[in-house]
């Protein structure tokens, strides 16, 4: 059965734009600078969805360094996110089959539109640089509401924004790596898509059926396909 489409909205890390070679860049510029090895590309990879934090924590114990305190913590944060925005997008690319994704959409007057955890400052210079910030019909981001995903909020938001009624939510699609993604959109009413390529650990590849999501995508290709190619969608 074919489904009318509105708008598709993406989470923006590892489902839209793959950011991950940036962030491998910046924790190996920093474990340089203190003598350390860097861990593993694919290791880092796997942490981009829980945010700077993880990415940093991820370092530190790779290193052997457990007793850093709080203060120490949050120094290393700010220290990776300042270097994350001086050069924000080196290496990261919007994965190239999504690109037509986004050129047909654009083509059929149908909005496409970002709700991410990344803070604003950070999504907005993003896009800016990589010329999809005049392309992007709506960017909810977690100061733009009060409760950020897994809670709806940010979806409702993202269809106000688009002149959507709530009650219109199953003609909008949203496609994300994480759980969190697939529990927003599917308390919004929304038909989910989650990208299995994006930054996924191991431990939880195993259980991507129990998240809910409509459909699950394993590749670019695969989602560039369900989109455009496999007759699911017709938009309007």
């Amino acid at each position: 059965m074919t489904k009318f489409v509105k708008a598709v909205l993406f989470d923006l890390d590892g489902t839209l734009i793959d950011t991950a070679a940036d962030f491998v860049r910046i924790i190996s510029k920093m474990s340089s600078e203190n003598n350390w090895q860097p861990p593993a590309e694919s290791d880092i990879r796997e942490q981009v969805s829980a945010g700077a934090s993880a990415m940093v924590q991820l370092m530190l114990r790779h290193n052997g360094q457990m007793d850093v305190s709080e203060a120490e913590l949050l120094t290393f944060r700010q220290q990776f996110l300042d270097d994350y925005e001086a050069d924000i997008c080196v290496d990261s690319c919007v994965f190239p089959e999504l690109e037509e994704v986004l050129t047909t959409l654009e083509e059929k007057g149908v909005s496409w539109g970002i709700v991410t955890n990344k803070p604003r400052y950070l999504a907005e210079q993003l896009l800016k640089v990589m010329s999809l910030d005049e392309r992007c019909a709506v960017l909810v981001c977690p100061e733009d509401v009060s409760r950020k995903k897994p809670d709806p909020e940010p979806m409702y938001f993202a269809l106000e924004k688009l002149g959507i009624p709530s009650g219109a939510a199953g003609s909008v699609l949203y496609v994300g790596d994480h759980v969190r993604d697939i529990e927003a959109g599917n308390s919004a009413g929304m038909p989910t898509i989650l990208a299995a390529y994006g930054y996924i650990p191991p431990e939880d590849q195993k259980n991507l059926k129990k998240w809910g999501a409509d459909y699950i995508i394993d590749t670019p290709m695969q989602l560039n396909q369900l989109l455009l190619s496999s007759g699911k969608f017709e938009y309007l």
